[in-house]
């Protein structure tokens, strides 16, 4: 993750009965140019993830990107989110993750 990536991370947990929070994190050692935070919610359809709904965010002159996403998501359903977390200051160092899947119910 090189010198200025710390860590990167996403979560996801039921809030209610049909809305779920999702978290997303890209933490720098230091202050950086810009810092990227992607997210994804996958939903499981017939056994397959795909895409439901996905969020961008970046932030400039700054050592960490934090954002809570409140989504209102049908029942029925497995739901996973994955995160895509950068810093760039001379060069862009990046992490993929990727979370377990929660069953809305």
């Amino acid at each position: 993750r090189g010198n200025n990536l710390n860590f990167g991370t996403t979560t996801i947990k039921k809030l209610a009965s049909n809305k779920v929070i999702i978290t997303g994190i890209t933490q720098c050692h230091h202050v950086c140019d810009k810092v990227y935070l992607d997210v994804y919610l996958e939903r499981k359809v017939n056994g397959t993830y795909s895409t439901y709904k996905n969020w961008s965010f970046t932030a400039s002159k700054a050592s960490n990107l934090v954002r809570d996403i409140t989504v209102i998501v049908p029942s029925g359903y497995y739901y996973r989110v994955r995160g895509y977390n950068a810093a760039k200051d001379d060069n862009k160092k990046a992490t993929r993750t990727l979370t377990n899947a929660i069953l809305e119910k």
